[in-house]
């Protein structure tokens, strides 16, 4: 964060703190979304150099959060205006830059080593399975019945299901898996895992996005007669 004017240490480090929290942001007029005010969490503000009116810092935030507008607001809390120098991103989700992080150029050269020699290696080594961005998130193991059902939005219901995974309420997301540990779809649970153990019917989750192909399992349901509700 470049601030515009000189202001002490201890009233930039007590001021970011005043940040974490809940907060309002309206997105910058160059923006891939909408302008309007909406509320972004700050977990964490750590302050970690200040060299003139340069000030280094490292946020952990909800995603969808605009850093450089977090840098004017600051500024103008602070009273004397500011703008976002350089912004580096070191996590997204479970991917950190020290073991997830590859250049372009390394993408390139797996790829040329792929086509060119016909070693996989190094490609899928930088290029990782899907199913490694849901390790977070708690799941759902359905039957093979039930995935081509699921690939075309249909709602999961508690008969289609085979294991869960501890850690589910209702509201909250959940990922969809089939028995073989391949991800189908990202949901928004509607039980929590007591309620799924103890009921014998009801709507498990609703699809929010559909990961797996369309036929990649085949279809075992009927529109009609389905226990997997179409929307």
């Amino acid at each position: 964060m470049q601030l515009h004017s000189d202001i002490p240490e201890d009233e930039v480090k007590a001021k970011l703190n005043e940040f974490v929290g809940e907060i309002y942001q309206k997105p910058p007029i160059r923006a891939s979304v909408k302008r309007e005010l909406r509320k972004r969490v700050i977990y964490d503000i750590k302050l970690l150099e200040i060299d003139d009116r340069r000030v280094l810092f490292r946020v952990s935030c909800q995603a969808g959060t605009y850093i450089r507008k977090l840098c004017s607001d600051v500024g103008d809390a602070l009273g004397s205006g500011a703008h976002m120098r350089e912004l580096r991103r070191a996590r997204a989700g479970i991917f950190t830059e020290e073991e997830n992080h590859y250049t372009i150029n390394e993408l390139q050269e797996a790829n040329r080593i792929y086509k060119e020699e016909d070693s996989e290696e190094q490609l899928r080594t930088i290029i990782q399975p899907v199913e490694e961005a849901f390790k977070c998130i708690p799941k759902i193991y359905i039957r093979d019945s039930a995935v081509d059902a699921i690939c075309h939005g249909a709602l999961l219901a508690v008969p289609g299901i085979s294991k869960i995974e501890t850690g589910i309420e209702p509201g909250n997301p959940v990922a969809i898996f089939t028995l073989k540990g391949e991800v189908i779809a990202l949901a928004e649970s509607k039980l929590s895992t007591d309620t799924i153990l103890d009921v014998e019917k009801g709507i498990a989750a609703k699809i929010k996005r559909v990961i797996m192909k369309t036929g990649t399992y085949p279809r075992e349901w009927k529109s009609k007669q389905s226990s997997y509700q179409k929307k």
